[in-house]
């Protein structure tokens, strides 16, 4: 079969769902295609440019529920729970995305046009969209990339210092710490807190009794 760049995004995906980012070589990927690895090069120039694509096919395949009748608290919840299981899907890719590649999310994404649709009906004003988008995006992706690179866990688990040191026990609240979908919940609770009390506290950032 002729070399196409989705074909070679497939590929890559494949390889990097495998053995990460950083096994991946142009002349690992034109084995797994069956190709002369200087054909890769009339398609794409490089590895990183391969990366870039890949990232954009699987950002572009993503999928959440659309609820229009639903609380637009409810479509945040389910919109970034949607996202996470699309990071855990592609890990390697999706870490090496939320670290490497700052244009990782683009306008026209499905998960950045769900968001800002979210956050319109809100009732966020259209001027400030982008700039809450933005940060409810920074959250997500970052507790994701913590969650993803261990650092989570690890940081769930550290004890204050001389609260219950050198125990060695593990207790339920160590256990509940280190739930990272439990903490993922947290997170997008929080935000949507803090979302509700920017909406009620009006466009001079002041309670509508004062």
């Amino acid at each position: 079969m002729p070399l196409t760049e989705a074909g070679i995004y497939a590929a890559a995906l494949r390889l990097i769902d495998e053995d990460g980012v950083e096994a991946l070589t142009m002349r690992k990927l034109a084995t797994a295609l069956d190709a002369n690895p200087m054909s890769l090069y009339h398609h794409v120039p490089n590895k990183e440019a391969v990366l870039r694509g890949v990232a954009r096919m699987v950002g572009a395949q993503f999928r959440t529920v659309t609820l229009q009748d639903v609380p637009w608290q409810e479509r945040i919840r389910l919109l970034a729970t949607d996202f996470r299981t699309l990071a855990h899907r592609h890990p390697e890719l999706m870490a090496y995305s939320f670290s490497h590649q700052p244009d990782f999310i683009q306008p026209d994404d499905p998960f950045w046009t769900a968001l800002t649709a979210i956050l319109g009906a809100a009732g966020v004003p259209q001027s400030e969209v982008p700039e809450i988008a933005a940060l409810v995006a920074t959250v997500v992706i970052g507790v994701l990339n913590a969650e993803l690179n261990g650092s989570l866990r690890l940081w769930a688990n550290l004890q204050p210092s001389g609260a219950a040191a050198g125990t060695g026990e593990v207790t339920d609240a160590d256990r509940a710490g280190s739930d990272q979908e439990h903490m993922f919940r947290l997170v997008i609770d929080t935000l949507i807190t803090g979302l509700e009390g920017r909406l009620a506290a009006g466009p001079n950032g002041r309670g509508a009794g004062r």
